[in-house]
């Protein structure tokens, strides 16, 4: 199972720039505000040099005033500090609520078939895993790094006013350290963290796939084989965090001795300058405070570069989900004239596995407002049949097209408009009726929402309902029965009006007689639009216009029931044994 794509690092980066230009005023003020907080940092270094170089003089007056200074750039300092946080963590959670929000557009813009084949797993995880690491990378890893490299440049720069030479040794000592550990990192980090986040992925897929599954492995007995699966993929987790924890355990050692070693050597080469009388001995305090001062941030900076190796693998998960592309006016195209387009297959072959074709080169012609129904026995390739015409999977050869249009090129927006797919799995959202039949027309009224739920044969239902639409229905709720979560879901169908409507044994989980007499409601409600219906109950395929017999990934027979009951071949033969049982 592959999984959803990952954004690349320059994909990453041109996000971040993004996010930056959409929240420039934000992230200039936190800027300025950090800027100060940092410089008012320098100040009590300089003036304790000068404080010392008075006393060296046997001057005293200065004393008070400087400490009084000293004290007034130590409080700013706080001030602007905690100020700066709270600018930053606001911003912080603003970028996280973009994020999120845009995730959730990417999600529901991304193909079935994708969704199917990457796994509920990894979507799952980057939802919550990736979503945290990313919000803590927002909160503090990124501004934290910011203060580190602002206040490290400040530093240098003061540095090298106290004493040029004493700056040239911190830089000499420092940057050759800490070069090699850093880049030898960097080159190594980004795909281990993916990797890592990969494996927690495939432990939420194995989870989800035990849970929902409980009752089917605990009939077949296959308790050991799914521990045993998911011991694998812990093992493979513990052994990426190990490759991560390897990274880090040769990073930090050689950030100490990288921070160690500069006060050291200022130290040494300072108190070899004041002794040949080279130097004051308030320019090598101001000279040992500045390296040491820059010791913690420089230490934080190579620190929180680990998390923002976390943040970078977890933004380029949820960027890569897919791009959010809104169709413009000019590439939007007209919907149709007329309801129940035509549809038309053309040669179409399919493999859910490469090399064991499902479909083999199917042709077939829909009219507009044709009711086609298509039956065969169990693995024939009807349900396939249906996902190609719904757009949900692109055949591997041959073309498809409604109203002229190739399913292929058509945009989600497009895809929806067209052609809708309703199988037999159906979900019903914590939340109101009314809230639930919405998601199909976000403008619908309670009218319509009404006559939507009375043509699906709801209508005592939902009179039977304590608060009528604004019941509150789904999970910890109102407890919705599977034939009534499959009226909400045909309720749906009515409200989004698509031109072609595929059915995949859509009134299966009704009883014969309920299903009957909901497919006579519906085929008021649906006359002119474009129906294809996988159906296991031959009385629907009895009151279709023609109907498409699938053996083998292939159509056998094609015609009306009584034409083909009286050829006398498959169809017939079911037409039999149907009405024996």
């Amino acid at each position: 199972m592959s999984g959803l794509p990952v954004a690349t690092s320059r994909e990453t980066a041109r996000e971040v720039g993004s996010i930056a230009a959409a929240y420039k005023g934000q992230v200039f003020w936190t800027v300025v505000l950090y800027t100060i907080a940092s410089a008012a940092g320098l100040g009590a270094p300089w003036l304790l040099g000068e404080l010392i170089d008075s006393l060296d003089a046997g001057n005293t007056s200065t004393v008070d005033a400087i400490a009084m200074a000293v004290a007034g750039f130590v409080l700013t300092q706080a001030l602007f500090s905690g100020i700066s946080h709270y600018v930053s963590s606001r911003f912080g959670e603003t970028v996280m609520a973009r994020l999120r929000e845009e995730f959730v557009r990417r999600s529901l813009a991304l193909p079935l078939s994708t969704v199917e084949r990457a796994g509920t797993g990894d979507l799952m995880t980057r939802s919550s895993r990736d979503i945290a690491q990313l919000g803590q990378v927002l909160r503090r890893a990124a501004p934290e790094s910011f203060v580190c490299v602002l206040t490290l440049v400040l530093t240098l720069a003061a540095l090298t006013l106290a004493s040029p030479l004493l700056a040239l040794v911190a830089l000499v000592t420092t940057v050759p350290v800490l070069w090699a550990p850093a880049r030898w990192y960097l080159r190594r980090a980004r795909e281990a963290y993916l990797a890592e986040n990969a494996t927690y992925s495939e432990i939420a897929e194995g989870l989800a796939a035990t849970v929902e599954g409980a009752r089917t492995v605990e009939a077949l007995r296959i308790q050991r084989d799914r521990i045993d699966k998911g011991q694998a993929v812990i093992g493979k987790s513990y052994g990426a965090e190990r490759r991560t924890l390897f990274l880090r355990s040769v990073l930090f050692p050689s950030l100490d001795f990288g921070v160690t070693l500069p006060v050291a050597a200022v130290l040494l080469v300072g108190g070899l300058m004041y002794a040949a009388d080279l130097t004051t001995l308030g320019a090598v305090t101001a000279a040992v405070l500045y390296i040491n001062q820059a010791g913690e941030p420089m230490f934080m900076l190579l620190a929180w570069l680990d998390e923002l190796q976390t943040g970078d693998a977890s933004l380029g998960r949820i960027i890569g989900v897919g791009p959010i592309k809104q169709a413009t006016v000019d590439e939007k195209r007209p919907a149709p004239q007329e309801h129940g387009a035509a549809v038309r297959v053309r040669d179409v072959r399919y493999a859910y596995n490469e090399g064991h074709d499902v479909l083999h080169g199917v042709s077939l012609d829909i009219a507009p407002g044709e009711r086609l129904a298509v039956v065969g026995p169990s693995g024939a390739g009807k349900s396939t049949l249906g996902r190609l015409i719904a757009g949900i999977d692109s055949p591997g050869m041959g073309s498809l097209t409604v109203a002229g249009h190739d399913l292929r090129d058509a945009t989600l927006e497009e895809l929806r408009r067209e052609v809708l797919l309703v199988t037999q799995e159906h979900h019903v959202f914590l939340g109101t009726v009314r809230d639930n039949l919405a998601l199909a027309n976000t403008s619908a009224t309670d009218e319509q929402i009404t006559e939507a739920l009375t043509a699906v044969d709801a209508d005592e239902w939902l009179a039977s309902l304590p608060h009528g639409l604004d019941t509150v229905v789904g999970s910890a709720e109102l407890k919705v029965e599977p034939a009534r979560a499959q009226q909400i879901a045909l309720a749906r169908l009515v409200l989004a009006d698509p031109d072609v409507l595929v059915l995949d044994e859509a009134t299966s989980l009704l009883d014969p007689r309920a299903a009957r007499h909901l497919e006579r409601h519906l085929a008021t409600v649906l006359s002119g639009r474009t129906v294809v219906a996988i159906a296991h109950r031959l009385h629907t395929a009895h009151d279709a216009d023609r109907i498409a017999v699938v053996e083998d990934g292939r159509i056998a027979e094609l015609g009306s029931h009584d034409e083909l009951v009286a050829a006398g071949g498959h169809y017939a033969a079911l037409w039999r044994s149907w009405q024996g049982n």
